[in-house]
């Protein structure tokens, strides 16, 4: 029989020693290391990403991370990304860092020389084939992340609802499910689909504690159902962003059937940063999950995982009650149902 843990524990807070079952997902050249910091000492576990950024930059953002928590933080590096790789997984080596994630790439060389130093490894993938080779290789930690999810996505654009339960099915570690989650309903939606625990990034984009420009928060904050749109499919590289004046330049772009080269150029980490972080939504973009349309507040990191986890709690409880109700044999609707079917076919 299930124990009733509180604050939602699970394997994945078991495995990770955090509070509550949630990741922040890594964010590239625009990840804030303070921010991270925040998310970690509010009991979830706080992410910085490698991006393309230097790795003496990497290794000074891991050091404000961890100068500001004492609670585990995590380091992503997406591995056919970053020019530098091993460099930069020198760096997460060097400062201890106690999780690491490895997206976009082959982890199996890199996860036995992360568990040789004792550090949990998380991989994200999209689709069952590769989350069976993670494990394989000695994943600690799947994530799973649907094409609702902000930034680059795979190819194959698995949701999340759909992908989520064929993982939890084909896989034995346990499983955190991304994209298209940023509330108590979308935490005990993945709970019910299989997964241990969520991992959030543009849900981060809108708290207090976020050094991104007001703009952005704001954009996200307005933002509706519609208000984000992929570009690349014609280069077979995919980025779910916000809507603007810049994406406008870029959809045209492909359009136009301008090279691989020059549309990659474009769309580079460099302009993500000038919406990002400066706010120049002429001149750049910012990445957005299809989750905005939800999101209409910026509260403190501490309210927000508050918030979750109970209204998530709630939202299991009662299902379990009406599971329990229905078990009771309540079946009147269905028994008229076969009356007027056993009538139809007299």
């Amino acid at each position: 029989m299930r124990k009733e843990v509180k604050d939602l524990g699970n394997s994945i807070t078991d495995l990770l020693n955090i509070k509550y079952p949630i990741v922040q997902g890594g964010m590239g050249n625009v990840s804030d290391p303070k921010l991270s910091a925040a998310i970690s000492n509010a009991g979830a576990l706080g992410t910085i990403g490698v991006g393309t950024l230097p790795a003496e930059e990497v290794d000074r953002r891991i050091k404000i991370m961890v100068e500001h928590t004492d609670k585990p933080c995590c380091v992503n590096i997406p591995i056919s990304v970053h020019p530098e790789v091993e460099k930069v997984m020198e760096k997460v080596l060097h400062n201890q860092v106690p999780v690491v994630s490895l997206s976009a790439g082959n982890p199996a060389k890199y996860i036995p020389m992360f568990h040789n130093e004792g550090i949990k490894v998380i991989c994200v993938t999209a689709s069952v084939k590769q989350a069976k080779k993670a494990e394989e290789s000695g994943a600690d930690i799947i994530v799973g992340e649907g094409y609702e999810a902000a930034g680059i996505n795979a190819l194959n654009e698995s949701t999340t609802m759909t992908l989520i339960p064929q993982l939890s099915r084909e896989v034995s570690v346990p499983v955190i499910a991304a994209g298209g989650i940023g509330d108590g309903r979308g935490l005990a939606a993945a709970l019910s689909l299989g997964a241990a625990g969520i991992q959030m990034g543009t849900r981060f984009i809108a708290v207090k504690e976020s050094n991104f420009h007001n703009i952005y928060k704001q954009a996200i904050i307005d933002a509706t159902d519609d208000s984000t749109v992929i570009i690349g499919r014609k280069y077979n590289k995919i980025r779910r962003i916000m809507k603007g004046e810049y994406t406008d330049k870029l959809l045209i772009l492909e359009n136009e059937n301008v090279s691989f080269n020059e549309f990659n150029e474009k769309s580079s980490e460099l302009y993500h940063e000038i919406g990002a972080l400066d706010g120049d939504m002429e001149n750049g973009f910012i990445n957005s999950g299809q989750i905005a349309g939800l999101i209409d507040d910026c509260p403190y990191v501490i309210e927000l995982m508050e918030r979750m986890v109970e209204e998530a709690k709630d939202i299991l409880k009662n299902s379990t009650e009406k599971l329990q109700e229905l078990s009771q044999g309540d079946w009147g609707i269905i028994d008229e149902g076969k009356r007027r079917r056993n009538i139809n076919s007299s």
